[in-house]
């Protein structure tokens, strides 16, 4: 896939007047921003499934919402990079700007900057830790640590587990790893927990598996922090040592993902892995364009319940941030048709 090629749609129309939103985007209709006024969406990276599906999305949900969405911007893993990507942006006059942030605390540059030539902007995926984002769009990572950990706990019991972290610069490799152990601590301390810090990167949790491996044949269980980088280099190091077992064998290695991309989908119905929590690519995607084109139209929200089954919660800092669920995936519910990752091609 091209990495800054996306597809440019639809044209943005009359102003909606002024309302104000209290954890609902009831008020906002079609065409709520200005006519000629365009948007920059800046990706984390295209190396990755889930933002490989996520990018699709991106025209499709333009297209729906009347968001004249420019191509999108790859920032390739580079955090610096993206400050520069949203700099390019801003300087070619975009209105608004829904970035995925690489660094909860470097995105702090870039936001001062479009906070200083006055353009708002989204922030999907990652909450910054400073700087200001007119909306947070994002699953509840905590959550995330604290299911895994549960699914783990009930179906071990006892035993060691890996845990392969994101990167513990980004607020969400810190949230899920935190919940994670927390919930260890405090429900299932028989799980003995290690951990494998992968900063995003497939080679890094594929090489430092397979040394954890060798020192530690007993495995029981793995934790995927992000299946869309490491589901394939997981399944490759277990199955290079002859410890991919599917479920219910002798052996098996229970495994929980996050992501529910559709190759994780597949991976449950093989027995390869048990679970994961299915993060909304699509719904990524629409809500933040939906909320850009808020900002652009003068709404403002509150903290509670959303029209659309989530709730905007305020964060420590003051954000505003839209938590949007994230299902349990296993093999009772694999095949469901409103599982994004049974909607897209592989």
């Amino acid at each position: 896939m091209p990495p800054k090629n996306a597809v440019r749609w639809g044209a943005l129309v009359a102003s909606l007047a002024l309302a104000t939103g209290c954890g609902t985007t009831d008020d906002l209709g079609p065409g709520a921003a200005a006519e000629g006024e365009q948007v920059g969406v800046v990706l984390p990276m295209l190396t990755s499934p889930f933002w490989q599906s996520y990018n699709s999305y991106v025209p499709a949900m333009a297209e729906e919402l009347d968001v004249d969405a420019l191509p999108t911007v790859n920032s390739d893993g580079d955090a610096a990079q993206q400050t520069t990507d949203m700099d390019t942006l801003i300087n070619q006059g975009v209105a608004g700007l829904v970035v995925s942030p690489l660094d909860s605390a470097a995105i702090a540059t870039g936001l001062e900057r479009a906070a200083d030539r006055e353009v708002p902007v989204v922030a999907v995926d990652v909450a910054p830790e400073s700087g200001e984002v007119f909306m947070v769009v994002r699953a509840d990572n905590r959550g995330y640590g604290l299911e895994a950990c549960r699914y783990l706990g009930e179906e071990i019991g006892e035993g060691k587990v890996v845990q392969i972290q994101g990167d513990l610069a980004s607020v969400n490799g810190r949230d899920r790893s935190e919940a994670f152990q927390e919930c260890v601590d405090e429900e299932h301390p028989g799980l003995e927990v290690l951990n494998i810090p992968a900063d995003w990167e497939g080679d890094k949790a594929a090489s430092q598996l397979d040394a954890l491996l060798n020192d530690n044949p007993d495995i029981e269980g793995i934790y995927m922090q992000a299946g869309g980088v490491y589901l394939a280099p997981t399944l490759q190091t277990l199955r290079s040592k002859g410890m991919l077992h599917e479920a219910g064998e002798d052996g098996h290695i229970t495994i929980v993902s996050n992501d529910g991309i559709p190759q994780e989908l597949q991976a449950i119905r093989d027995g390869e892995i048990d679970a994961t929590l299915s993060q909304p690519a699509d719904d990524y995607a629409r809500y933040g364009l939906h909320y850009i084109r808020a900002a652009l139209a003068g709404e403002t929200f509150e903290p509670g319940p959303t029209d659309h089954g989530s709730e905007i919660v305020e964060l420590d800092n003051g954000l505003l941030e839209d938590q949007l669920p994230t299902p349990l995936v296993t093999i009772d519910n694999v095949d469901d048709p409103e599982l994004w990752g049974n909607s897209v091609a592989d």
